[in-house]
């Protein structure tokens, strides 16, 4: 089964979450259970989490279907120790968030190595998330793939291999694949055969049971621009072809299949689209222009 959905808004309340996906056709969402631009939060309050978990149920998603991500200050590569410990106990705390909303997967971006030392930068992420789990108790830890901005880390399929090497419960890792990040990183992915080509390489460098999600982006820009830049399905540099392969594909059945294209008035259409390609095996209507 093919879950698919979007990126929604949990404003007024993570409980409206399930209610946004709902409302566009879809069967998986994501969400940030705090303020995604600070460092600290108010607890989810008793009646946000049990409407949570009501609406959730009633709407269709499991715990399966919902793929969170934490915010965007965090930055478990940094080279500085206060600045590390601050992400690290943001970092658990995104996680214990999860937990209390039942839920089961935290997306996050693998970090920045400022000191350029990437192969330190790998363990510091390998060590913060094993410090993250032993905290908590049960939410797997997704690392998300990126365009390799900057002194990003996890462009390259092996840094995520290196990550998941140093974690101690390889239970409770994974990895949500950006099809704009791996594109604008350097991965050919425009065709059924290119993604084949990518996920033969992503089960000999990482393995195919690491992969806990995806987030369905189309690039602006071209093939290894390096720069993270989404567009609309089918209305980018990589084009429906690969979108309909992923939707048509056994192998990517039962994790989060997530949008997060610019145009959220587009997402009824592109969830749509991406059901059809997924029920009937048959042809992707044509490309936007």
């Amino acid at each position: 089964m093919k879950f698919i959905g979007a990126h929604v808004s949990a404003a007024g309340g993570v409980e409206n979450a399930p209610l946004n996906a709902a409302g566009i056709g879809a069967t998986a969402f994501a969400l940030f259970t705090k303020n995604q631009k600070r460092w600290s939060a108010p607890p989810l309050s008793a009646s946000s989490i049990s409407a949570f978990s009501a609406l959730s149920a009633d709407n269709g998603f499991s715990p399966e279907s919902i793929l969170p991500h934490d915010g965007y200050l965090i930055n478990l590569a940094h080279p500085d120790p206060g600045k590390l410990e601050k992400s690290l106990e943001a970092f658990i705390d995104e996680l214990k968030r999860c937990e209390a909303l039942g839920l089961k997967l935290l997306n996050f971006h693998p970090g920045s190595a400022l000191d350029k030392d990437f192969a330190a930068a790998f363990a510091r992420v390998a060590e913060s998330i094993n410090v993250a789990l032993a905290a908590t108790d049960s939410v797997v830890a997704v690392i998300e793939n990126t365009a390799g901005q900057g002194n990003n880390i996890g462009f390259d399929l092996a840094h995520i291999a290196a990550i998941i090497d140093g974690v101690e419960d390889k239970t409770r890792v994974g990895v949500c694949v950006d099809t704009c990040h791996a594109f604008a990183a350097g991965y050919q992915l425009n065709s059924k055969e290119d993604l084949d080509v990518f996920l033969a390489e992503f089960d000999s460098l990482v393995g195919l049971g690491f992969l806990r999600g995806m987030h369905l982006n189309d690039s602006k820009n071209p093939l290894g621009s390096r720069v993270d830049r989404h567009e609309s399905l089918g209305a980018g540099s990589i084009g429906w072809n690969l979108f309909e392969a992923i939707a048509r594909d056994p192998r990517l059945d039962g994790i989060p299949l997530i949008l997060e294209t610019p145009d959220p008035t587009l997402w009824p259409e592109e969830i749509k689209r991406l059901k059809q390609a997924a029920e009937s095996g048959g042809t992707a209507p044509g490309e936007r222009t």
